[in-house]
């Protein structure tokens, strides 16, 4: 179970991925095959990509791997990186849970509305169910690579010969 929980979101891009190359594969052996296109399949494609792109962040966002411009950082005296690590961690924090937030917003709208997809006309919901959830993951994996961080600040430097 701890496995599930500590790689939810490399399962999650691993099985999106998969399932949409197949769906674009099958587009393209239809297409060159019988000169008609599944045309349904942009719909479910360009949705997949937006989950990818969410549990793919959070991927990211556990090993630290985000863009970042560290000029300021690397400026600063070593006494203010600590603090300004701290401040923009709360501003990605927050930002998140906004994000996370205006998501589940949308997602109740469409709920309520009922709104259908272009394509397929299947609620618009079932597209947007796992992007707030998704945001929540990435803030919970940015929040624990943020702890490994400052752990990491906090420890002393190890002799490279005892490694």
């Amino acid at each position: 179970m701890r496995f599930l929980l500590d790689e939810a979101e490399k399962i999650v891009c691993a099985v999106l991925f998969l399932g949409m190359t197949a769906i674009g594969f099958t587009n393209v052996v239809v297409r060159y095959g019988t000169d008609y296109s599944l045309a349904a399949t942009e719909e479910l494609l360009t949705n997949g990509f937006l989950l990818l792109t969410v549990f793919g962040a959070a991927i990211a966002a556990r090993r630290g791997e985000h863009l970042s411009v560290t000029l300021v950082h690397d400026l600063l005296p070593r006494a203010f990186r600590k603090p300004l690590f701290v401040l923009a961690t709360a501003l990605s924090v927050l930002l998140l849970a906004l994000s996370a937030w205006f998501s589940w917003v949308t997602l109740t709208n469409q709920l309520s509305s009922g709104i259908r997809s272009y394509a397929l006309g299947l609620p618009a919901w079932y597209y947007q169910a796992a992007v707030p959830f998704g945001f929540a993951l990435i803030l919970i994996r940015h929040l624990q690579n943020a702890r490994d961080v400052l752990r990491a600040a906090d420890s002393p430097p190890q002799d490279a010969r005892h490694v």
